[in-house]
């Protein structure tokens, strides 16, 4: 299972997910559904452009679980 952990990398960086929407250009209702989770369908252009704001790895805001 997938599990997005943007909510822990907004945290440890103290940015919050109005500041992310703005230094993406992503919009906020879309930077909200990574924060909460709540993605079904991931898109690799919003993926990379957290990556770039927050100067992080993709292993940084998505975690593999076996459940």
């Amino acid at each position: 299972m997938i599990k997005l952990t943007l909510d822990k990398a907004l945290e440890k960086r103290g940015i919050s997910r109005y500041r992310l929407s703005k230094l993406t250009g992503i919009q906020f209702q879309v930077v909200d559904k990574y924060y909460k989770n709540k993605v079904v369908r991931y898109d690799s252009y919003i993926l990379e452009r957290i990556c770039l704001a927050l100067d992080c790895g993709i292993e940084d805001i998505i975690e593999v679980t076996k459940e």
